[in-house]
């Protein structure tokens, strides 16, 4: 099992009173692999602490806030490409597909494409083919990672660790295309509103075209920025 990425999983999953206690083990494998730089080891350092110290109810606020409300830090990948057409249920179809086939069975609410779901799939994949993925996903990634460090948020940590391990930030071009697309403040509930109506999608695959094979999957996620999709608040719907 690659231990970084099942603790990155659970970093980026909603935190809960198990998470904070488990904390400093996730820390200590993530400051433990040197596949890292330093530099990125030392910046997990932060969001581990805030994970392991603050309060629960805060920290889950927080996730919310970030995750949930905010289209254009959605952790669910397809949304960033697909948006609400009917691409993105042919591609969850597949993934599915891709998950089973690998004897992975999702004990989980959240969508196929969450995220933390797929590391932890990708926690028991081959080393190749988690490269090979990562890199296909490289672009989202590195968009996450830059919108949250705009935020000063210590969760860009976790984003910049998976750029690493994917060995790119992706194509230029397209991390410059997904970041076209404005944040709107998790509490501007009118603008929220607003951007939830919008409906219009630019681009995906053929809805016909369904892919078994996960690298597939998310290659076909080489395009703009999307609609995105989350909650709205603590708890979370």
């Amino acid at each position: 099992m690659d231990r970084s990425l099942k603790a990155l999983s659970l970093v980026l999953s909603y935190p809960t009173a198990e998470l904070k206690d488990a904390m400093p083990e996730i820390g200590a494998v993530l400051a433990s692999d040197t596949r890292l730089t330093a530099a990125a080891r030392r910046a997990l350092r932060p969001l581990v602490e805030a994970l392991a110290g603050r309060d629960i109810y805060e920290l889950q606020e927080r996730y919310v806030m970030l995750f949930d409300r905010s289209r254009t830090l959605s952790l669910n990948l397809f949304e960033h490409v697909h948006g609400e057409s009917r691409d993105r249920g042919s591609a969850m179809v597949s993934l599915l597909e891709t998950y089973r086939a690998g004897g992975f069975e999702p004990a989980t609410s959240e969508l196929p494409d969450h995220l933390p779901v797929l590391l932890e799939f990708l926690s028991m994949r081959p080393s190749a083919e988690v490269r090979g993925i990562l890199t296909d996903a490289a672009h989202i990634l590195e968009a996450l990672n830059t919108r949250l460090a705009r935020r000063e948020c210590d969760y860009a940590a976790a984003f910049a660790a998976l750029v690493q391990l994917a060995g790119t930030s992706g194509d230029r071009a397209t991390v410059a295309e997904l970041l076209q697309e404005p944040d709107v403040a998790p509490d501007d509930l009118e603008a929220l509103d607003a951007v939830w109506e919008e409906s219009e999608v630019r681009f995906g695959p053929d809805p016909n075209a369904g892919c078994p094979q996960m690298r597939d999957v998310l290659a076909r996620m080489d395009g703009p920025a999307g609609p995105a999709a989350g909650a709205a608040a603590v708890p979370r719907r």
